[in-house]
């Protein structure tokens, strides 16, 4: 009775009945058999009606057959949500047992080692095993949870000495930090406890404390020497100089928190999950967007949309291109992308905006941005503990999974980065945190805490250090639930275990919150209190593990004085392009995989849930044309009026000028949310910085270049930045990424039915708003054709009017659909809009424009501010007084469905070729 079972759950084949094999299925291992009537109730418990099951003894093999498949499960000590869903069922039933789960995949007529090497395809050995037929059962071991408290000595030590005790340690700390800690102790009188010594490498890590963004920098200019004081103020400062009423909290928290409706306001915040989904794409796609939805509950806010972007290396990369150790772009991006649907999708939450690039330069080092989007009434986000207030962790269990996560993202990636820092690679519970949102949100209602932030980046030291940092802690964690036994108490306060907040809770209503955790199924643990002591102080069942004061942890810090070189490298006159065939450009283009279809990858994101949904990101006659921006209406908020926008702008084949390349960026943004209906009046901006090794004085110039762009957009455009993040050390094995900058602006549509697609009908006039100027720098044109030469696209110097007039013609319903030119430009967008509407397109350009640009930039430049219009019907005129004094140019108009596009003598494409060419079928 005590030997393992081994269940397999097999779907069903609709075509072929209930016994036909599939080629996977599922397998759940016991560690122990509670017999026949007792499993038969829980294999009904796990399955429904589409599925079937059978269960042997752990060592069977399904009889004497050739064993013709492979199982692939996790490792000891990665989480298994689907596990421990088995063991909340048998619970249930009043069975105790352990469980794990694994993938069974088939492959018939395969030979073992056909079979081996699909194991090795399959499994992840970062997270995962496998074996060629049964996976061997393997549960953690029973050991008695870790009591040690070890010291580490830094007092007299050398300097080489304490910078191998970082790199061994995975601390990331340099020398000067290394030293400070080396002399605080020395005052101490004292060796740091290893949890001392851990707790200080997380708070200061680039991921927490934004050692770069806060450094002085001197900046080697064209032979000239400036100093910045530091990135983060300039932008800070911006938003400050603006000072929009509309504001409620920027830079100070989780998330930004901007006003929204009467009485409504909304948080948003967007992350980088970066380096986890280099080594395991799922889970690190997967606890990005559970760590960005933990950022908006952490403001109090209830999550109600997430937006992605994602930035690939190329698909058809050859295998022998691939540096040494990294995973193929391909793969990368099928995991990247499961684990963001998995999580989304589980916790009911709609991915509605975002993009999906590819470039060589993100080969070793994808680009995994997740972003969310809370509702909160206004004012019901307390930021107070006070002294006595209890300290609580809420949510998942805690285990080794992400120790080191803070730090690891702040050192460059290697062929023999997945080796060292496996425990940095985490694996999400989406219904665990989707029990946390029910939760926070009735906790916020009845007023129950004083405080919240999420466990994230380092874990409990980050989370309690944070909350208590203006007064003082003591907790004791051995009472902190646990996923497996055996942890030392180190990693229990570093472990950045998922799906946990950390909230104050006055005594008087502790009662009630436990009850609520009680009602949502919620572990909650009371580890100690706030105090006014100024100290954080941490035990493990009376035993001291760290005793440090806030202020050294938090302030003593030693700011960085950093190098950084700028020389303009971009050229600053047109080149001639080269000949080409415009048409065979043109499908060139719509096939390129940054600009084709997404379909394969959006529809695997559910971006109905909820309800609200009015712009999608798919529009036409066809549900399947591109939109520029998403436009939704929070649940139980249909009646207020407003919608939100929510757009995105990024562009890295401009990073040969980072100034201009954030500029486009915030303008792409601009035009984006202004097409679907936004008001340019009230736009909030995040910034996401991915950059090489800011150490190296050239990699660091450009991030400063970047920096002061985005600042003067926020200027240019009267919008100001409430959130960011920035993401360094973005190399593979010494080749830096290209330097990326993510705008995501947050808007409203101020009547949501005033919100518009790209998706023309027949017969509409066709307007471009917007001058083309000769700027095929950095195109997508002169990427196809090796071009060079021409400059990169020139902001613009005052850019507001322009989009104001658009914005009241959209508003004034002289406009019935609308689309900005950006990759591809002109000819692209036209191309996008019929496909979008299904409609022939006939324009030409203005003789005038061919006096001034060549014509592969009049059709294919990606000058900025530009966005083509269709009239609504009969309204022309009004929509050319609408903007008048604005750069606007009669193109021509839309014809009859299924006609092709036609632009002057220089193309004229079938729109079935444009419709195979993008990707739809």
């Amino acid at each position: 009775m005590h030997s393992p079972v081994r269940i397999e759950i097999t779907p069903i084949d609709r075509n072929l009945g209930p016994q036909s094999r599939a080629s996977r299925s599922r397998i759940v291992l016991l560690d122990r058999n509670p017999g026949a009537a007792q499993l038969n109730a829980l294999c009904a418990a796990l399955t429904d009606v589409v599925e079937i099951f059978r269960w042997e003894p752990a060592s069977g093999t399904g009889g004497a057959a050739p064993v013709t498949f492979v199982e692939v499960g996790r490792l000891p000590g990665v989480t298994d949500a689907e596990a421990r869903a088995v063991e909340a069922v048998a619970a249930q039933l009043g069975i105790d047992l352990r469980a794990a789960t694994a993938t069974r995949s088939y492959r018939a007529g395969a030979t073992a080692a056909e079979l081996a090497a699909l194991g090795g395809e399959l499994a992840n050995a970062n997270v995962d095993r496998f074996a060629v037929g049964p996976l061997a059962p393997a549960f953690e071991e029973a050991l008695a949870d870790g009591t040690q408290v070890a010291v580490v000595p830094v007092r007299n030590k050398s300097a080489e000495e304490l910078a191998e005790l970082s790199r061994a340690g995975l601390l990331s700390l340099d020398s000067a930090e290394l030293e400070a800690v080396a002399t605080f102790f020395q005052a101490e009188g004292r060796d740091p406890t290893e949890a001392e010594l851990e707790t200080i490498a997380q708070t200061w890590s680039e991921h927490c404390s934004h050692k770069t963004f806060r450094a002085t920098i001197e900046l080697e200019e064209n032979g000239e020497i400036r100093v910045v004081e530091g990135l983060l103020r300039l932008l800070r400062d911006a938003t400050d100089e603006l000072a929009a009423p509309w504001v409620r909290s920027a830079f100070v928290d989780n998330a930004g928190i901007v006003a929204f409706a009467p009485g409504w306001d909304l948080a948003i915040k967007v992350e980088t999950h970066n380096h986890p989904s280099a080594l395991e794409p799922f889970g690190g796609a997967n606890t990005g967007i559970g760590g960005v939805v933990r950022d908006v509950i952490g403001v109090s806010a209830r999550p109600i949309a997430c937006v992605d972007v994602l930035c690939f290396g190329l698909p058809d990369t050859a295998p022998e291109l691939l540096p040494a150790g990294a995973l193929h772009p391909a793969r990368i991006a099928e995991g990247v992308v499961a684990g963001i649907g998995d999580y989304g999708n589980k916790l009911g939450l709609p991915t509605l905006a975002g993009a999906v690039l590819y470039h060589p330069g993100y080969v070793g080092n994808p680009l995994v941005f997740c972003g969310a989007v809370g509702l909160l009434p206004t004012g019901s986000h307390p930021t107070s503990p006070a002294v006595q207030d209890r300290v609580v962790v809420i949510g998942g269990r805690t285990g080794r999974d992400g120790i080191h996560g803070a730090t690891f993202s702040s050192a460059d990636l290697a062929p023999d980065t997945a080796s060292i820092a496996t425990s940095a690679v985490q694996i999400g519970d989406p219904i665990t945190e989707k029990q946390l949102i029910e939760l926070v949100e009735a906790a916020r209602d009845a007023q129950l805490y004083s405080a919240i932030t999420d466990c994230g980046a380092g874990g409990l030291s980050s989370a309690v250090g944070e909350i208590a940092e203006r007064t003082g802690v003591a907790v004791d964690i051995a009472p902190v639930p646990r996923k497996y036994p055996g942890l030392q108490p180190w990693e229990v306060w570093v472990s950045e275990s998922q799906e946990r907040m950390v909230l104050t809770v006055p005594p008087v209503h502790l009662a009630n919150f436990r009850a609520l955790c009680e009602h949502w199924s919620v572990e909650c643990t009371d580890l100690g209190a706030i105090t006014d002591s100024g100290r954080l102080v941490v035990t493990h069942a009376g035993s001291p593990v760290i005793d440090l004061p806030m202020a050294f942890l938090h302030d003593g810090r030693p700011s960085r004085r950093m190098a950084a070189i700028w020389a303009d490298t971009v050229a600053t006159a047109a080149a001639q392009p080269p000949e080409s065939d415009p048409a065979a450009d043109l499908l060139a283009l719509l096939a390129d995989p940054t600009i084709a279809s997404k379909e394969a990858i959006f529809r695997t994101f559910d971006h109905e849930v909820r309800g609200g949904t009015r712009v999608r990101p798919w529009c036409g006659p066809g549900g399947d044309g591109p939109t520029d921006a998403a436009v939704f209406v929070p649940l139980g908020l249909e009646a207020a009026g407003p919608a939100v926008v929510l757009a995105v702008g990024v562009n890295p084949r401009y990073a040969a000028d980072p100034y201009l390349m954030a500029l486009a960026a915030i303008d792409e943004a601009f035009r984006n949310l202004v097409s679907v209906g936004g008001d340019p009046d009230q736009v909030a901006l995040l910034d996401n910085f991915c950059w090489g090794n800011p150490t190296l004085a050239d990699r660091l110039g450009g991030l400063v270049r970047a920096v002061e762009g985005c600042r003067d957009g926020a200027m240019r455009y009267r919008a100001p930045f409430v959130s960011g993040k920035d993401s360094l050390f973005n190399e593979y094995d010494g080749q830096a990424i290209p330097g990326t900058i993510l705008i995501t602006a947050l808007g409203r549509v101020p009547e949501a039915t005033r919100a518009i697609t790209s998706a023309p009908g027949e017969r509409q006039t066709l307007y471009l708003v917007g001058d083309t100027e000769d700027e095929l720098g950095g195109s997508m044109w002169a990427e196809h054709h090796g071009f060079s030469g021409g400059v990169l696209p020139a902001p613009l110097s005052n850019p507001l009017p322009r989009y104001r007039a658009v914005h009241n013609a959209i508003a004034a319903g002289f406009v019935a659909a609308a689309h900005d030119c950006s990759e591809g430009g002109l000819a692209v967008a036209l191309g996008e809009m019929a496909i979008a509407g299904r409609v022939g397109i006939d324009v030409a350009l203005p003789e005038a424009t061919f006096d001034a640009v060549p014509a592969a930039a009049a059709l294919f430049g990606e000058s900025n501010g530009r966005l083509v219009l269709a009239a609504a019907p009969g309204r022309e005129r009004e929509l050319e007084l609408a903007l008048a004094g604005i750069p606007l140019i009669l193109l021509g108009a839309t014809t009859a469905t299924g006609e092709g596009l036609r632009i002057g003598a220089f193309l004229d494409v079938p729109l079935p070729s444009l419709v195979r060419a993008w990707g739809q079928q």
